[in-house]
């Protein structure tokens, strides 16, 4: 279960300080820097920007979901180009999947459309279109069990991230391309995928992200190393107030089991 997979960072003041706050979990807070001040309307970048940082923090901690509608319906109505409505068709069809897996509210066939339209208004080589080819595979994978296609379009995916240097993304391709191998007990390509999902989320200082990677290598990691993944997973876990919220359940103990 992933949310965005960008920075989405010019080096401004303003998307640091967005991003430091977004890594930590503090997508609220994060998204009230974009918030428009004096009466300005929204603009279409900084509108789509703030509703993925309210759809990210529905699907780590199953909270805000009608905040999250308030600011795609923002950013729907102030979209312009066909890049700018399909990224916000890509926003819409990543919450109502995160509902849906999540268990909020059954929204499978509004995921797959939103996707499905985000498709033929974002150009193949845009560089938005690595990011719905990897929520297209999240889909396959996760709503319709058909891990050939989820694995195709996480490659395509990978392939995008690599070609607009969309580093975060990376993180969440190799890691979902890993739990894929993993699932058909392919270890040595799943602990390669994990680590390097790891190694990318620690040097980007993604921390909100860090304690998944750690359990999902856990997972194709014998003992005593998988216990010891665990156990810093649940250290930051803990340390970010148990979010994701998701992760509760892997790391118990019947799930180490």
């Amino acid at each position: 279960m992933s949310g965005s997979g960008t920075t989405a960072g010019d080096g401004s003041p303003l998307q640091t300080a967005v991003w430091r706050l977004r890594s930590r979990g503090c997508w609220t807070d994060a998204a009230a820097l974009l918030e428009p001040h004096g009466g300005a309307a929204a603009t279409p970048a900084a509108a789509l920007q703030r509703a993925s940082l309210l759809v990210e923090r529905c699907l780590f901690t199953e909270r805000g979901w009608a905040e999250a509608e308030d600011a795609l319906r923002t950013a729907e109505a102030v979209a312009q180009s066909d890049d700018e409505r399909g990224a916000a068709a890509c926003e819409r069809g990543q919450l109502a999947y995160a509902s849906t897996v999540l268990g909020a509210r059954d929204r499978a066939d509004e995921a797959r459309s939103a996707l499905g339209r985000a498709a033929a208004l974002i150009d193949p080589t845009a560089p938005g279109r690595p990011l719905l080819d990897f929520r297209r595979g999240l889909i396959a994978e996760h709503l319709s069990d058909s891990p050939q296609s989820a694995r195709a379009a996480y490659r395509r995916a990978h392939a995008g991230a690599t070609a607009h240097g969309e580093t975060l993304l990376l993180s969440f391709t190799w890691r979902h391309l890993a739990g894929l191998s993993l699932r058909e007990g392919e270890l040595a390509d799943a602990r390669h995928g994990f680590a390097e999902s790891l190694r990318i989320r620690e040097e980007l200082g993604y921390l909100v992200g860090t304690a998944p990677a750690l359990a999902a290598l856990a997972d194709a990691e014998p003992e005593p190393e998988a216990t010891r993944l665990r156990a810093e997973a649940g250290r930051l876990f803990r340390l970010l107030d148990g979010v994701p919220t998701w992760l509760a359940a892997q790391l118990s103990p019947s799930a180490a089991v």
